[in-house]
């Protein structure tokens, strides 16, 4: 493992991306407060290794930051929304030059693959390129008024504070996601990263203030605060954020939801995946494969998108599953920075726990392991957040099925008949975020995307659940929260609608033909 970290240079990237072994956690963009919060260190589930340490920041931390964005947003604001854009083009033109070391700690953080630490990136970039293009395109409508006389529009305003609560698996494009949006429109960020990737997030912010102070950009239009839930909860409950969008488990889901709601606010949630690929008689083995096994392992399985079930059909269900048990077979497990392994580590030991208690629930409830599973030791797996992707015979009715756990974990299960029954076992779980079919059957595609089937708000026909393009807006249903972020009209969840009527007639007519003398 030393090798690879000298090979990697991680030294010299936390020098080029402008970080400290010992970092402060709040930022307003301009200014880094000397903060003094709990000490989270930074340790890389590559090799165990502390990467860099951050003092998080406090209640008091919070308050400054905050109280900065509401000063800047009274000035960005009125910055014209194509200037605003500007600034996004540059800053995606920055994450281009510095792609390479960014991407590289994603993936020394994170722990996924060198290639997906820079596609992360790379997401960022293009989620950046979308937003220039959308800065001149925030239109609303025009409607003809029943009143002579009058003209009836709509436009949409910047909401101000948008807060940011993200989590580990994408510590910098998700963040990137709604920022982006959120800055062409008009708002000002708050980000409350993982508090198990602080590192990137610190870089993301170095970056950002690069172009900002190059443009003018208001100080606290990009703020950060790094800390535990108490963060998120403070974020959560302050009437002062309008907006608070956040991507994590269900249960945290559902705690931001409540405070936002309860105070009236709007929240944008992106919640627990429980995702499956039908597979019936037609589909073709070559796209299964890479598809499945993809869907599974990419990322160790800690995708919102990565694939959970399998639902075959009895026909051809002991082919597909052989193959998958050969597959599995050849899969190489170690040092993600490695291009020649296939899967890297878990994020930390708690997820490896919570990997080896939903195999033994499995069993318990009936389930057959059919692949190599276990934790790794030795040589080049010290950090003891390696495990072999397993594959699970079960029933779609168990209850650890119908819960995600982020690891690499694939439930197999049947279904007989046509298709309808298939999307059935699909749908009968509590989340509603990705699904597929395979298939050469047009009819069954078009069943799969009807209103009839799958109750996803990803559904893909011949690829896999995991993975998404900027274009689309991405988001589910259920329990997965609803929102919906990226592409597409997301960014109109960042901003106000109003409904203008304007007389230019020298009398007053009410609608509805009502009559008022005096």
């Amino acid at each position: 493992m030393a090798a690879v970290m000298t090979d990697l240079g991680i030294g010299t990237i936390l020098n080029q991306l402008g970080i400290e072994k010992e970092n402060n956690g709040a930022s307003t963009g301009g200014h880094w407060f000397n903060t003094r919060g709990e000490v989270i260190a930074s340790v890389s589930p590559v090799d165990g290794q502390v990467i860099a340490s951050v003092h998080s920041a406090t209640e008091v931390d919070y308050e400054a930051v905050i109280l900065k964005a509401q000063e800047a947003f009274l000035e960005w604001r009125k910055w014209p929304a194509p200037k605003r854009g500007e600034v996004v083009r540059q800053l995606a033109e920055k994450l281009r030059e510095y792609k390479e070391p960014l991407g590289k700690l994603v993936s020394y953080e994170m722990g996924k693959s060198l290639q997906e630490g820079l596609g992360e990136v790379q997401e960022m970039i293009d989620i950046c390129d979308f937003a220039v293009g959308l800065s001149r395109q925030l239109h609303g409508l025009t409607m003809h008024s029943e009143r002579p006389g009058h003209r009836m529009y709509e436009q949409y305003h910047p909401l101000g504070i948008v807060g940011i609560i993200s989590a580990f698996n994408f510590p910098v494009a998700v963040w990137n996601w709604n920022t982006a949006l959120a800055w062409i429109c008009g708002d000002v960020c708050v980000w409350k990263p993982s508090e198990k990737a602080p590192i990137t997030a610190i870089a993301c912010q170095q970056i950002t203030k690069q172009v900002f102070d190059a443009n003018g950009v208001p100080e606290g239009v990009s703020g950060l605060v790094i800390g535990g839930a108490d963060i998120g909860k403070l974020m959560a409950e302050d009437k002062r954020v309008p907006l608070v969008s956040a991507t994590g488990s269900t249960r945290m889901g559902k705690s931001v939801g409540a405070a936002v709601g309860e105070r009236l606010g709007k929240s944008l949630l992106e919640l627990g995946g429980n995702n499956a690929i039908i597979i019936t008689p037609s589909a073709d083995l070559k796209i299964v494969l890479p598809g499945a096994v993809f869907g599974a392992v990419g990322t160790c399985g800690q995708r919102c998108t990565s694939t959970r079930r399998l639902i075959v059909h009895d026909s051809v269900y002991d082919k597909v599953k052989d193959a998958l048990v050969k597959a599995y077979s050849q899969l190489k497990i170690g040092n993600p920075l490695d291009q020649n392994n296939h899967v890297g580590p878990l994020i930390d030991k708690d997820a490896v726990a919570a990997y080896e208690d939903a195999l033994n629930k499995a069993v318990a409830e009936g389930g057959t392991i059919i692949t190599e599973s276990g934790v790794l030791s030795g040589d080049g797996y010290e950090s003891g957040c390696y495990v072999k992707p397993a594959m699970v015979e079960a029933k779609n009715e168990f209850k650890i099925v119908q819960h995600e756990t982020f690891a690499p974990i694939l439930y197999i299960m049947k279904y007989n008949g046509g298709v309808e029954n298939a999307i059935k076992i699909q749908n009968n779980v509590p989340q509603g975020l990705s699904s597929a079919i395979m298939t050469n059957d047009l009819k069954e595609s078009e069943i799969f995307l009807s209103a009839a089937g799958s109750d996803c708000g990803i559904a893909n026909v011949n690829i896999g659940t995991s993975g998404a393009e900027i274009g689309g807006a991405f988001g589910g249903e259920k329990e997965t929260g609803g929102g919906r972020e990226s592409g597409s009209d997301a960014w109109k969840i960042y901003m106000r609608r109003q409904t203008n009527t304007i007389n230019y007639t020298d009398s007053l007519p009410l609608a509805q033909g009502i009559k008022f003398e005096l």
